[in-house]
């Protein structure tokens, strides 16, 4: 069959959308997932988003990284999904979806700006040690969505952020499953920038979403910033997340950002 598709980027993430709401997409074929999202030899993506129906929300929203491995949640690719899901007329305006993670909350704000109310952040780790290569290493942690390793770096745009964001994204302390790694570097009192190493992309890509959350959900339990916290991912965009901290614990996490189309096709898929 042919399948529609929808190339969209939020501030350098890309991805592969397909409306599947009539459940025909064959979701659990990883080798489909992985030669569609391989450059080269598919469309190429650093994801593939399916749009689906859902029971308790305006659609449900299934996420595979480029491996073809499902993962709970995707901000920057929940930018992107809310935005062709208005645009389609599957959702209005002011929309809520389901994902593996929970609820997200979105809002259209202008034509290509997206606010994401997102799920409640768990697991926060602050100022944990684990040695690597004889070392030992200080780092933060939460899951925004989806696991996430925080540490701060002097000088980000000079580090080599793939050999050791691997190793951290392999270490012993985040098996089975792994984790992303987030390396940030405080630019003023409410502003950072950050690098991102994915799991599943097992690469750095140009921004992550939930990473950035992270990372200033992170930065402002420190003390070194405060919200709202501007964020300057790779690609150079900017990112805002906004948060209410209470004892130990984080309420109405947001994050604001980009959501852009970049072309609409047809692929040829096997039936």
């Amino acid at each position: 069959m042919n399948q529609p598709f929808w190339k969209m980027h939020g501030a350098g993430n890309d991805f592969i959308l397909i409306d599947d709401r009539e459940l025909k997409f064959p979701d659990r074929n990883n080798d489909l997932i992985q030669r569609i999202a391989t450059p080269k030899y598919g469309i190429g993506s650093e994801g593939v988003i399916l749009i689906q129906p859902s029971d308790t929300a305006d659609f449900r929203m299934r996420f595979y990284n480029p491996d073809g491995s499902e993962v709970e949640m995707c901000g920057n690719g929940a930018r992107c999904v809310a935005r062709l899901a208005h645009e389609i007329g599957v959702a209005p305006a002011s929309m809520k979806f389901d994902t593996v993670a929970g609820v997200i909350a979105a809002e259209m704000q202008g034509d290509d700006q997206v606010q994401l109310t997102m799920t409640r952040p768990k697991d926060l780790q602050l100022n944990a040690s684990l040695t690597l290569q004889d070392q030992t290493l200080n780092y933060h942690f939460v899951n925004s969505g989806v696991p996430h390793v925080v540490i701060e770096l002097d000088d980000i745009a000079n580090q080599d952020i793939h050999s050791l964001g691997a190793a951290i994204r392999y270490h012993e302390a985040f098996q089975p499953n792994g984790t992303n790694v987030n390396f940030i570097e405080i630019t003023g009192p409410d502003s950072l920038n950050v690098r991102t190493y994915e799991r599943g992309v097992e690469a750095e890509t140009l921004a992550c979403g939930t990473g950035m959350v992270a990372c200033g959900l992170i930065a402002g339990s420190l003390g070194k910033v405060s919200t709202p916290v501007k964020v300057t991912c790779a690609s150079g965009d900017l990112l805002k997340i906004n948060y209410r901290a209470t004892e130990n614990d984080f309420e109405d996490v947001t994050l604001t950002g980009p959501a852009v189309h970049v072309f609409k096709g047809e692929i040829e898929i096997e039936s």
